[in-house]
């Protein structure tokens, strides 16, 4: 009897463990819904997400799978998108997505960088990424976005209004700060979306505004050992460089955070710092910021 409530206890800790991390499941691009694949599967389907082997979150900032997640491979497949498409982009935990995101602590963020070429057989290890979103508290100071993902709503991200077109990586990043109260305790899940960007826009990045991954993030950095984390009023660092200015223009949001502050690595960070950060929007982004977690800056 002990040893079976022995192996019971056993597999319910290791279902535990398993529903507490997670991965990208589906992407969807202005209403058109592209699936990806669970973990683990035999024969992978087509998809425009980089299927990444373990939903277990990249540690340390030194680590090569920071760059699109753990031992992330090519996608087959890239998403049609245009300046100013909505992306919704769905987080799951467990293996096959059976469970909601599992944390609710951190900031949601999104990169963009152009592909050399076709991004089904880009590698992105030497990519120069730009910010184009960036969400953290909530306006009450103390919820955060990310809360938003556990009930299964999707992180939705707009496309630069004036983005240049061509082949793009989309890396859309999760933090989770729960341990990060002592050096190394930041959880990073990274995923990379391949996509095609029409249009005839000019905007672009300047240098300034990009980094490499690794390389854009320290371990000690204020948005990533955070050992107030859970002590009012929050005020907290974004990680990584600003938003790309030209991204910044077109669109907005009210947050309770602090932006990047100095440089590190190959990132040059902004010396900003905001309480607020109020950014136009039209009436209908702001009804639909009301409705459920957008991701737009």
């Amino acid at each position: 009897m002990f040893q079976r409530l022995a192996r019971f206890l056993l597999a319910l800790a290791l279902a535990t463990l398993v529903s507490a991390h997670g991965f990208v499941q589906q992407v969807t691009i202005d209403g058109t819904v592209y699936m990806g694949n669970n973990l683990n599967v035999e024969t992978p389907a087509p998809s425009i997400i980089r299927l990444v082997n373990t939903n277990s979150p990249v540690e340390s900032t030194n680590n090569p799978f920071l760059n699109c997640g753990q031992d992330a491979q090519f996608a087959s497949l890239v998403g049609n998108a245009n300046p100013g498409s909505q992306l919704e982009i769905l987080w799951v935990a467990g293996t096959d997505g059976s469970y909601n995101w599992p944390h609710n602590v951190g900031p949601l963020m999104h990169y963009m960088t152009k592909c050399d070429g076709f991004c089904s057989t880009y590698n992105s290890t030497n990519a120069k990424w730009f910010k184009i979103s960036e969400l953290g508290l909530e306006a009450d100071g103390s919820t955060w976005y990310q809360a938003n993902l556990m009930s299964g709503v999707p992180a939705n991200v707009t496309i630069p209004n004036t983005l240049a077109p061509g082949n793009y990586l989309l890396r859309s990043e999760v933090i989770s700060l729960h341990d990060a109260m002592t050096l190394g305790g930041a959880q990073f899940y990274p995923s990379c979306i391949q996509l095609q960007i029409g249009g005839s826009q000019t905007g672009g990045p300047t240098s300034g505004e990009e980094c490499t991954f690794p390389g854009g993030y320290s371990d000690d950095d204020p948005g990533i050992l955070t050992p107030n984390i859970f002590n009012p009023p929050i005020q907290y660092t974004f990680p990584g460089p600003p938003v790309a200015s030209f991204a910044n223009s077109s669109s907005t949001i009210i947050m309770s955070s602090t932006s990047s502050p100095a440089a590190t690595g190959q990132c040059i960070r902004s010396d900003r710092s905001i309480d607020e950060v109020i950014v136009k929007r039209d009436s209908r982004n702001k009804r639909r910021h009301k409705r459920r977690l957008v991701s737009a800056h």
